[in-house]
């Protein structure tokens, strides 16, 4: 199965992108409720409908980003949000070359081929400023060749990303939403 923009787009528009709850996480919500600092430069890749957008928008946050393969969801997020054109991105996120201070990961790392693991966390390190990080939900149940989406584990992601990042926070989120209970770990890496 090729993951490409014609398996996303199909996805899209069959309805079968089932992990779009129609609104922010939340793990995700509290962690931007957190967050002081309105001006950093905020990465959403993957972004789907980008309900993350929506909510940090409403929070005051303005120099938020969202990138996806996909037209319909590109389509969604601009019927919702027309003012923010320039922000909201239709391309290959690999191809991305902008910098910033937080990524936002929702079901983006989950969805893409495992094989392209190493990339995507070398793409982040790319796309962070010093010190940049990136925060969210990884999932924590096997890895599989069925998917997307695709699993992983806390050991994996230690892994994987301990070269480029310092782990800052890696553990099971307490507030899932109840079909993810025991499914989701919430992570903050650092860029070393």
């Amino acid at each position: 199965m090729k993951l490409n923009k014609e398996y996303w787009e199909n996805r899209y528009q069959t309805d079968s992108a089932k992990w779009d709850i129609g609104h922010v996480s939340t793990p995700l919500k509290e962690y931007i409720d957190q967050l002081k600092n309105k001006d950093i430069k905020i990465l959403i890749p993957g972004a789907g409908n980008a309900y993350e957008l929506d909510y940090l928008i409403e929070k005051g946050f303005h120099n938020v980003f969202v990138i996806d393969f996909a037209q319909q969801p590109i389509d969604a997020i601009l019927s919702r949000n027309k003012d923010l054109e320039k922000h909201i991105i239709q391309g290959d996120f690999f191809n991305h070359n902008e910098t910033y201070d937080l990524i936002i990961e929702q079901t983006f790392f989950c969805a893409l081929n495992p094989s392209l693991r190493e990339n995507y966390v070398s793409k982040m390190h790319d796309l962070l400023s010093d010190k940049g990080k990136i925060s969210g939900l990884l999932f924590n149940f096997p890895l599989t060749e069925a998917g997307p989406p695709f699993g992983g584990s806390y050991e994996e992601y230690v892994n994987l990303f301990s070269e480029k990042f310092t782990i800052k926070t890696l553990e099971p989120a307490y507030n899932s939403i109840k079909p993810r209970a025991n499914t989701e770990l919430f992570f903050t890496f650092e860029k070393k």
